[in-house]
C-alpha cells in the first residue's frame, strides 16, 4: 500500500474554514478519481504553535502510478483551489510513503 500525505499548517483563525472546505470539497474531489482506497483526516498533536494548527490528510492507495496518475493529472486544480481559499494563510507538504511488510 502507498500512502500520499499532506500535511497542512493552517492559522487558527481559519482552521475551521480550512475543515469544512477539506470534508465538503477537497477529499470528496480527491476520491471521485477512484484513484485511492481509503482517506483519514488526523490533527497533528505534536505541533506546539500558538497561531496555527495542522492536520494530516492521508490518501491511501494500491500502486504509486495510481498516486502519479492523481498528482499529474487531477491535482493542479485542486491545489490552485486551496492556494487561491487560503493564501497565506497555510502551507502543505506532500509526502509519498510506502508501506514495509
Amino acid at each position: 500500500m502507498i500512502l500520499y500525505n499532506e500535511t497542512i499548517g493552517i492559522d487558527k483563525e481559519v482552521e475551521e474554514q480550512l475543515l469544512v472546505w477539506l470534508k465538503s470539497f477537497y477529499i470528496p474531489e480527491v476520491m471521485k478519481t477512484e484513484l485511492f482506497i481509503e482517506c483519514k483526516i488526523y490533527k497533528v498533536l505534536s505541533h506546539d504553535d500558538e497561531s496555527s494548527t495542522s492536520y494530516s490528510i492521508q490518501f491511501f492507495s494500491n500502486t504509486i502510478d495510481e498516486i502519479l496518475l492523481f498528482i499529474n493529472d487531477y491535482s493542479k486544480p485542486l491545489v490552485e483551489e486551496q492556494q487561491t481559499r487560503f493564501k497565506d494563510r497555510h502551507i502543505t507538504f506532500r509526502t509519498l510513503l510506502e508501506e514495509v511488510k
